[in-house]
């Protein structure tokens, strides 16, 4: 998977938005023309859709950003984000991701990456062309806004800067490469997930599988010594090609973990099963592109094709 990517011209647009939006705190019936130009889509999409203040030909716009840059929580989580994130080592990180993005799709559009400050909403933003990350859900698991939030130990265990651009991979790969509709059953959500986390992979050849799939050091222990079992008894009990919502939830969603494999276990061990399928299957099969693999909606092929037996 270790790919020489040197050469290789990422052209990303990287900007940090809560850092010219925070400038123009004291001025911006001034400074926000120039914001919206220089932002566009972003702008719009932030404004619109992640702080819900409208845009400027709205009467109550300059009132409600004003009070929203001076509420004390953004405030502070804008202070958090600027000593607990390093902006430049995160922009290089997405430059390195992108190479390798440009090296298997040269053809495709590398989307612009914005970042921002909105108030513990969305982590991850997409639209066409362009991803916008909210750093401010990403200060780390000390962090203690996030308990007092009400948000699950299991999330915040992820909410920090190694996952951001894992994280960004992940969700750009689900829009440009979507499941296939008529996908019904718990296999083929398995498969499908595990092939985003090959793409994460691809991506990322150098990050550690934890920080991919978002697994701790013990929960991918569990997984690896656990996996013959795990598959086993999903075979054995009919789960593959049930066509349950719940089973699916259970077995392939996030969660603190799935029950019947106990409470060392990590949620998502359906996705993470799906990943080592189809590892498997391109290791068997070293013709598929990574094109092919994500052009591919027959999951149950990948599945028949992989070769595919833990032991």
């Amino acid at each position: 998977m270790k790919i020489d990517v040197s050469d290789v011209k990422a052209n990303l647009t990287y900007k940090n938005y809560e850092d010219d939006l925070f400038e123009a705190k004291g001025s911006l019936e001034e400074e926000i023309p120039m914001l919206q130009e220089e932002y566009s889509r972003f702008f719009e999409l932030f404004n619109l859709h992640m702080i819900g203040v409208g845009m400027p030909d709205d009467d109550e716009f300059f009132t409600q950003l004003e009070s929203f840059l001076n509420d004390t929580m953004i405030v502070n989580l804008k202070e958090q984000v600027d000593l607990r994130i390093n902006k430049n080592e995160l922009e290089q990180e997405f430059i390195e991701a992108f190479k390798h993005y440009r090296y298997y799709f040269p053809n495709k559009v590398v989307p612009d990456i914005y970042t921002c400050v909105n108030g513990l909403n969305q982590s991850i933003v997409l639209a066409d062309s362009l991803i916008g990350v909210s750093l401010d859900k990403y200060l780390g698991a000390d962090f203690d806004y996030y308990p007092r939030l009400g948000i699950p130990a299991y999330k915040i265990r992820n909410m920090h800067q190694q996952k951001i651009v894992s994280d960004a991979m992940y969700f750009w790969a689900t829009t440009e490469y979507p499941i296939n509709l008529k996908a019904s059953k718990v296999i083929e959500s398995m498969i499908y997930q595990g092939s985003m986390y090959y793409f994460v992979e691809a991506m990322q050849p150098e990050l550690n599988d934890t920080l991919k799939i978002g697994f701790t050091e013990k929960q991918l222990e569990f997984c690896q010594n656990s996996e013959a079992n795990m598959w086993n008894y999903m075979a054995e009990n009919n789960l593959l090609f049930s066509t349950n919502r719940m089973d699916i939830k259970r077995y392939v969603d996030d969660g603190p973990y799935v029950s019947v494999f106990s409470t060392e276990s990590p949620g998502r061990v359906g996705a993470w099963l799906g990943w080592q399928i189809v590892r498997s299957y391109m290791k068997n099969n070293p013709e598929v592109t990574l094109k092919q693999l994500m052009e591919n909606q027959d999951y149950l092929y990948i599945l028949n094709q992989s070769g595919y037996q833990p032991d």
